[in-house]
């Protein structure tokens, strides 16, 4: 109960920040920084170091409440072929952009659901993808998978283009609170999808878990850990719902009443962790779990994890290539979203224009501090000295906020010289502890609660 209070002192419960995918995060994009700068910088890549890509999928069945990705409903194919139109007539402008021979080391699918695809639209997609990136002789292939929306054929036309990790959201199974976000789904459902996608051979596999939802008590959040694990997943992400109804006007639907407190919620995250260590998975950075042997935990053992718009992984690929409505590709020299409304990329690519609408551009300042938010997010360390080792003398010039650190969040860090720790019971502090790094937070911005 003391270090609940001390956390709750903190402010821990009442701090709103952001959860650093990147740095800086996308609030700060501007105008200023569009197709130009993505022009310039996808020319600029050296054709000798692999790419990853990212190809967002915005299409959905249903628009599941809880969700603030930018995405739509459709009950017919007839928009989702022709933003497969639009996908092809940006990959062209992208091979015309792109130095020859740029290979691609990852490929994921998001969305939206990507698995709205019937299997000839999977086929030609991934025709259309490999025409332009040659993939490496390590390649990975990810897809975010909606096991209501999948069947034995999607899963062979999927395997068929390579796929190697399948990503299934849960979020909760418990019915009620699956009522309350406007996302059905059964168990029974999802133990048939995972169940196919074993048989096809795809054995890799990540679940999604949401905290923090409508109605979710401790037992029901612990009902499903135990049907999840269950599942024999590698890896399993574990979000804190950020209520941001003022960003998706859809959560709106979600009555605030029905949300557990932020207490609860640091209760229900601690708990969660407590279970899936105990199951024999290593917890890793702030919110993701997996098995001893998979590739996470031996790049959390190797100081080699990374953190991006698709939380923890461990691709090593400096380039991001973000392809579709609202993706995000980051570049050596930046940042660049593509036209987020789907109408407005479309339109882009029709007239043969890059579709990147808003960006930044990264200075050296901006990248020491990058890189010290994802020490701190990643391996819950700030070393200096470390630090130096890529980034000169520069990198001491943070000694005053690890000095800011120390001060305001004693005792659940400990600084040790030019080297700063946060110790395993001010994990939950992290973002809060990174957030003091962030030199650019637009005036006004409001972002989800850090419990």
């Amino acid at each position: 109960m003391e270090q609940i209070q001390m956390l709750e002192a903190l402010g821990l419960f009442d701090a709103r920040v952001p959860r650093y995918t990147s740095y800086p995060t996308a609030a700060a994009f501007t105008p200023a920084v569009g197709a130009a700068f993505q022009g310039s910088a996808l020319g600029a890549l050296d054709p000798g170091a692999p790419v990853s890509v990212y190809v967002h999928i915005p299409f959905c069945e249903r628009l599941c409440y809880f969700c603030a990705c930018h995405t739509q409903g459709t009950k017919t194919l007839n928009p989702v072929e022709r933003y497969i139109e639009a996908l092809e007539a940006e990959l062209e402008l992208l091979r015309a952009a792109l130095p020859a021979g740029t290979r691609m080391g990852r490929m994921h699918w998001g969305g939206g659901t990507p698995t709205i695809l019937p299997p000839a639209l999977i086929d030609r997609l991934n025709r259309a993808l490999h025409q332009r990136f040659t993939p490496t002789e390590d390649f990975e292939f990810s897809v975010e998978i909606d096991p209501t929306q999948i069947d034995p054929t999607k899963i062979a036309a999927l395997r068929a283009a390579g796929l190697t990790r399948a990503s299934i959201g849960i979020q909760d199974f418990n019915p009620e609170v699956q009522q309350a976000i406007g996302r059905l789904q059964s168990f029974e459902v999802t133990r048939r999808c995972v169940d196919q996608l074993r048989a096809e051979g795809v054995t890799s596999l990540n679940t999604d878990l949401v905290y923090g939802l409508p109605h979710q008590t401790m037992a029901r959040l612990e009902d499903t850990i135990d049907k999840t694990l269950s599942l024999a997943p590698d890896r399993v992400a574990l979000f804190g719902y950020a209520h941001v109804p003022w960003v998706a006007k859809r959560q709106k639907l979600i009555r605030e009443a029905t949300l557990p407190d932020a207490g609860a919620r640091y209760h229900f995250a601690e708990k969660a962790a407590a279970r899936f260590a105990a199951s024999g998975m290593e917890a890793l950075g702030i919110d993701h779990f997996a098995t001893p042997q998979d590739g996470l935990t031996q790049a959390k053992n190797n100081r080699r994890l990374r953190r991006n718009f698709q939380g923890y992984t461990d691709d090593n690929c400096q380039t991001l290539i973000g392809l579709g409505a609202s993706s995000i590709s980051h570049f050596p020299g930046g940042y660049v979203q593509n036209a987020p409304a789907t109408a407005a990329y479309t339109a882009r690519i029709a007239a043969g224009d890059l579709p990147g609408t808003r960006g930044y551009a990264l200075n050296d300042a901006d990248r020491l501090t990058a890189r010290a938010i994802e020490c701190l997010m990643c391996d819950f360390t700030l070393d200096l000295k470390a630090l130096a080792e890529t980034f000169g003398p520069r990198a001491f010039d943070l000694a005053p906020e690890l000095k800011a650190m120390a001060t305001r969040f004693t005792p659940f860090v400990r600084l040790s010289g030019t080297r700063l720790d946060i110790l395993p019971e001010g994990r939950a502090l992290t973002r809060m502890i990174a957030s003091l790094l962030d030199r650019e937070v637009p005036a006004g911005m409001r972002y989800s609660q850090a419990s």
